[in-house]
């Protein structure tokens, strides 16, 4: 039993759609699959339909942009089978809004250097809820400015922290986020803890201290061997899941990564099945409970 718990769709930045996915998962013979889309949970119910027509377990769930304000950085956290999805709803509405706003910027930025018509990004963005680099950049090799959405182009305009067009904004509390997945019976996963923040694992370290993470993304391409064996002794040491996932997003990939390039093995996919499980009972007790002191 394996599963690719990190891949997204056209829903966020990925060129591929929600059944192109779950058909590629099923060729790669996986037994789960989540498809983590950047701050949105709306692929849930057409995946769990076509999951079921193609014999693919489909785990919902989201991955959420957050800041780790002591580092001023970004951050990443995969949620898993929120129980109760809607207290995810406004959180997930301000950081697509914010990256939005971001993206605006950039396009205009860039328009200034690279006589584009203005709608030449949003061809590439139909069915994503937010604008990412990565459209930009394809509209620039489309219009023959760039021969491939990684490199010289690409590093120029909107490498990190400096890109001539790169525009950053804060995104909500990496605490703030974890304690909502939380409220929400989610199942809170740090992800990829060296991609970013130069791979200072400070951060990963604080939020373990606090109780707040559930398990780590240990297999993923920012990691090598040396690094997935520290991620794996923090996750036997303090009792957390460790997963793992492809990070595929097709055509927009930083570096070639298909679908099921890694997964989350047995053991780990059992632990993340029970606490499911367990969140399920405790969202129906709670929700019993409530029901009763009506």
């Amino acid at each position: 039993m394996i599963g690719d718990l990190h891949c997204h769709t056209t829903l966020s930045d990925g060129s591929l759609g929600i059944e192109e996915v779950i058909l590629q998962a099923k060729r790669m013979e996986l037994d789960y699959l989540a498809i983590t889309d950047h701050d949105t949970l709306s692929s849930s119910n057409r995946a769990q339909i076509l999951g079921e027509r193609y014999g693919i377990n489909i785990i919902p769930a989201v991955e959420l942009s957050a800041w780790d304000k002591t580092r001023n950085e970004k951050v990443h956290i995969l949620c898993y089978a929120p129980q109760k999805p809607d207290r995810l709803e406004g959180l997930c509405l301000k950081s697509c809004s914010i990256r939005t706003e971001c993206a605006k910027d950039m396009i205009n930025k860039v328009m200034e250097r690279y006589p584009i018509p203005q709608d030449a990004v949003r061809v590439y963005t139909k069915g994503s809820k937010s604008i990412f680099k990565q459209h930009i950049m394809r509209a620039l090799v489309n219009y023959g400015y760039a021969t491939e959405l990684y490199g010289e182009v690409n590093d120029k305009l909107f490498s990190y922290p400096d890109g001539e067009c790169l525009v950053t904004r804060e995104y909500p509390d990496v605490n703030f986020v974890l304690d909502l997945i939380h409220s929400s019976k989610g199942v809170a996963v740090m992800a990829h803890p060296y991609l970013f923040n130069n791979g200072n694992p400070k951060l990963l370290d604080e939020l373990i201290e606090k109780g707040k993470l559930d398990g780590i993304e240990v297999f993923h391409f920012s990691a090598d061997s040396a690094k997935q064996k520290e991620l794996l002794e923090k996750c036997k040491q303090h009792g957390l899941i460790a997963t793992g996932g492809s990070d595929f997003h097709g055509l927009y990939n930083s570096i070639p990564t298909h679908i099921g390039s890694r997964f989350t093995d047995d053991e780990n996919m059992k632990k993340l099945l029970d606490l499911i499980s367990l969140n399920k009972q405790k969202s129906k007790r709670h929700g019993g409970e409530l029901l009763q002191q009506e």
